[in-house]
């Protein structure tokens, strides 16, 4: 699969066959993360892969009853509200991998250094046939002290990016994409 392919195939990801993910493939991953640029070439993430399905569901739980202790989220928290509190939803969609990107600095470019490198984690995911999807709900509760206890991270280091793994059971389709507003100055 070319880039152009990747860029415009990639899709998040909802449903995911039992299919594991190897280790060899998840590395494969993790060093087209790494390729991402970064402010002064700092290069400041750190990469936890959970596939322990115990601690998943555990990191679901959490994760809802944070989100359900947080202000309201916008427009859809309605939605979000019921969803979050149905005890059988899982927020990983029984994805067999979440890889967390996180930062080693709390730096004010933490959250853009881990979203370059999301991006090209998610789309090498993509040209290898698997599916990913990041996982908002998660971000909250991976980010605080129980959170970054539970994935054996150092308190200093800021959870970013919350990414699903799997084989997916059918490609979701293309969603049509809005006209871009574009201001071309001189």
């Amino acid at each position: 699969m070319n880039l152009k392919e990747a860029i415009y195939g990639r899709r998040s990801v909802r449903e995911f066959t039992a299919t594991p993910v190897d280790e060899k493939t998840i590395r494969k991953l993790i060093d087209a993360a790494i390729q991402a640029p970064s402010a002064v070439n700092e290069q400041p993430w750190s990469f936890t892969v959970v596939r322990d399905k115990v601690l998943l569901s555990r990191i679901s739980n959490e994760a809802k009853a944070f989100m359900l202790q947080a202000p309201p989220i916008g427009l859809a928290s309605h939605h979000f509200e019921d969803l979050i509190s149905d005890p059988s939803f899982d927020i990983f969609y029984k994805a067999p991998v979440l890889i967390v990107i996180a930062s080693i600095t709390n730096d004010h470019w933490a959250v853009e250094n881990c979203a370059l490198a999301a991006e090209n984690l998610m789309l090498a995911a993509c040209a290898e046939g698997l599916g990913t999807c990041w996982i908002g709900f998660a971000q909250g509760w991976l980010d605080t002290p129980e959170g970054k206890t539970a994935l054996r991270l150092p308190i200093k280091y800021k959870s970013v990016a919350p990414i699903i793994l799997g084989h997916p059971k059918a490609q979701p389709p293309p969603i049509p994409r809005k006209e871009p507003e574009i201001r071309i100055i001189g």
